[in-house]
């Protein structure tokens, strides 16, 4: 137990930090870091240790390892997780129990076999579920197979014996996993994968009858040394059939209540249960599960992308959960509970629910985090969330440097913070009358409004900080930074969209897009008129002309527009030469929720649609041009629509070129950086991660930030 001394627990919050006894174990308080995905899986040990380290040095009583295969016939390919196949993966599970123990925490492992949800490209063995089907992922051309009762026997084993390896590395609970629709024994559950006929197939209690075998080999294996833990699905809402949390979801809780020492309680599939802010708030899951303590004396813990103290401890007081269960803020900040029992509930990076963690999953790499750059830096390049950056030079009160950054958006911001944590001085010049860049603009949209939790994190720091100034409505020219005799200048003005035509698919600009609209805008224009209806309906509706929303850039922002503008009355079409609407939203798993909402708005949507170079609609699979209308056959006449065009984005670069050529010309110059989209635009967790490395790179010059330490492969 090396926690080192705090202040006394506020009073307030006491409750939160109560051991719960969970069977034979004793989790310190009720902040649970549930499993979840890292990126880093069984062939990069150090990062997946570190990362699950700072979590346990920053207060979870209780970290959980991400899935973890227990036998090489449930191999889930692209998707790197954690394996306990044979006893040649202890050793590594052993280390990561020893860092985790290190600060006091206990440590649990989700053991799991994918069912049909693995692939098994790695070891070439069949897929194997409860009936002869296809795998539950459409776009892989794969089945699997219906399990024999040997099979059975034979996954019973493996469990068991992946089981007895998690004992002997020294985890305090052992995962029982049917849940998300990720698991063999929530496939042989639910009705929708479970066809069977024989002892495993039909009533409830016959598809229940393996995860009860599998609870009672696991307790058995446990031997009253570990805590067994059940996590379940109690509904899977987005499905036509399945389980209900008032139907066949409660009668399993009811028929296993007392079984397990740990209730771990969610919705499936994934994206259910990790929902994005902007289709679902905070305490989103608990509807579904509140009925799950009504029924078991066992302690359970449940999700919800949960951020506030203040819900946390009505939770636990109004006896809805015993235990907080945390994927997404634990990542956003993994010393949240730290932050809590310090009474510094304002110092918490809050989850703003973006799913840019989530998004790294379909890439099989380390996570990332819009609002936590070191997450996944740990062990590769030694950064920790909390502690400031050590300058290569120490300084003192009388010689602090003073750095100028220009432009309060999310890299500034981030930027200006690292430099004040490190000591130093920082000047902020926005030339806005509000700090925020981008964030300000985007939060004006439908559901994006957590966008402002980045802004005000870091915006806090800086008002508070004696070290900090802050100048608004102060645009800065090349003479006024070298005026200001800076020790280095970051330059972090943004970018702007492109109302030029170019996109992801067509990268040239198109000529004359002018004469075929009536108007040609940018996200820009509509996020500059959306915090006032007298503007928009003087700039946007005033023509009553119908909207041709094209995404050439394939995330949210073509999507929210159009949702914004159809919300406001236009007749919108929704328009990319994708054929999917926006696709890369299939990664943050909130696509088919952003096709229902435009539905519902009735937008017009029309996939393998291109933005032909003289600005007409031709179709990508024919060439045949394309005709849109408000009732989808009529024609409208040239110049009878406003086109919004969501392609690319232009780097603000102004500033900073001028800078660069008084440089060229031999005149004074300061160091000069260049952060954020202003050095090249992209997501706003690259912007923030670009402010701090830029931060990082001003404070130790003689760091190269393109060498990463690596796992390496030992020959043997």
């Amino acid at each position: 137990m090396n926690r080192p001394p705090t202040p006394a627990i506020p009073d307030r919050y006491a409750c939160l930090f109560e051991p719960v006894q969970i069977g034979p174990v004793t989790a310190p308080n009720r902040f649970y870091a549930v499993p979840h995905a890292t990126g880093h899986g069984w062939n990069q040990p150090h990062g997946s240790i570190a990362l699950r380290a700072m979590k346990a040095e920053g207060g979870w009583g209780t970290v959980a390892v991400q899935m973890c295969e227990i036998a090489s016939d449930s191999d889930l390919a692209s998707h790197p997780m954690d394996r306990i196949w044979d006893d040649g993966d202890i050793d590594q599970h052993r280390a990561q129990v020893e860092a985790i123990h290190h600060h006091g925490s206990l440590a649990a492992i989700e053991l799991a076999h994918g069912g049909m949800r693995a692939r098994n490209f790695t070891s070439g063995q069949p897929i194997a579920g409860p009936g002869n089907m296809a795998i539950l992922r459409p776009e892989v051309p794969l089945q699997c197979r219906a399990m024999s009762l040997g099979d059975i026997r034979r996954f019973r084993d493996s469990h068991k014996g992946a089981a007895r390896r998690a004992c002997e590395a020294g985890y305090d609970i052992l995962y029982v996993y049917a849940a998300h629709d990720l698991s063999l024994l929530s496939h042989f559950l639910s009705l929708r994968t479970n066809h069977r006929t024989d002892n495993y197939g039909g009533s409830l209690e016959n598809r229940m009858r393996l995860l009860r075998e599998v609870l009672e080999d696991t307790l058995e294996v446990a031997a009253g040394q570990k805590a067994v833990a059940l996590r379940f699905s109690v509904s899977e809402p987005g499905k036509a059939i399945g389980l209900r949390h008032d139907g066949e979801g409660r009668d399993v809780v009811e028929a296993l209540a007392e079984l397990p020492d740990l209730w771990d309680v969610n919705i499936s599939g994934w994206s259910e249960d990790s929902a994005t802010a902007r289709f679902a708030e905070e305490g989103f899951q608990l509807p579904y599960t509140d009925f799950v303590k009504s029924l078991t004396s066992k302690p359970v813990v449940g999700v919800g992308r949960f951020t506030s103290a203040d819900l946390m401890v009505s939770l636990v007081k109004n006896k809805r959960l015993d235990l907080i269960g945390a994927a997404r803020p634990s990542i956003s900040d993994p010393f949240l509970p730290a932050k809590i029992r310090e009474d510094r509930v304002e110092d918490i990076r809050e989850c703003i629910g973006c799913n840019i963690c989530v998004s790294m999953d379909s890439y099989g790499v380390p996570i990332r985090c819009t609002q936590n750059p070191t997450i996944s830096e740990e062990w590769r390049r030694g950064w920790h969330p909390e502690k400031p950056v050590q300058p290569l030079v120490r300084v003192t009160s009388s010689d602090k440097p003073h750095h100028l950054v220009v432009g309060a958006g999310p890299a500034g911001l981030e930027c200006a913070l690292t430099l004040i944590r490190a000591g130093h001085r920082v000047t902020v010049a926005e030339r806005e009358s509000e700090a925020g860049g981008r964030l300000l603009r985007e939060a004006r949209l439908p559901g994006l409004s957590s966008c402002l939790r980045v802004r005000d994190y870091r915006l806090s720091k800086l008002i508070k900080s004696a070290s900090a100034n802050l100048y608004l409505s102060s645009e800065m020219t090349a003479e006024d930074v070298i005026e200001f005799a800076a020790d280095s200048v970051t330059v972090a003005t943004g970018s702007v969209w492109s109302n030029a035509g170019e996109g992801s698919t067509h990268t040239a600009p198109r000529q004359d897009l002018s004469k075929q609209f009536h108007q040609v805008l940018t996200p820009d224009d509509i996020m500059k008129w959306m915090h006032d209806d007298t503007l928009f309906n003087a700039n946007i509706l005033a023509d009553r002309l119908p909207f041709v929303v094209y995404d050439d850039e394939h995330f949210y922002m073509a999507s929210v527009i159009a949702e914004a503008l159809a919300e406001k009355g236009a007749h919108v079409i929704y328009a990319t030469p994708l054929p999917g609407i926006a696709s890369w939203t299939d990664n943050t798993l909130d696509q088919d929720r952003i096709i229902e909402r435009l539905n519902k708005l009735k937008v017009s949507l029309h996939p393998n649609c291109s933005l032909a170079e003289n600005g007409s609609f031709v179709s990508t699979l024919s060439g045949e041009a394309i005709v849109f209308a408000s009732n989808g056959a009529e024609r409208t006449p040239s110049g009878s629509k406003i086109l919004v065009m969501a392609g690319i984005r232009k780097p603000v670069e102004d500033l900073h070129n001028a800078l660069l050529e008084k440089r060229a010309e031999n005149q004074p110059a300061p160091i000069l950086f260049a952060a954020g989209d202003c050095k090249v635009p992209g997501l706003i967790q690259s912007a923030v991660y670009s402010g701090h490395t830029t931060a990082r790179q001003i404070l130790d010059p003689s760091v190269d930030m393109r060498v990463i330490r690596r796992e390496h492969i030992i020959m043997s």
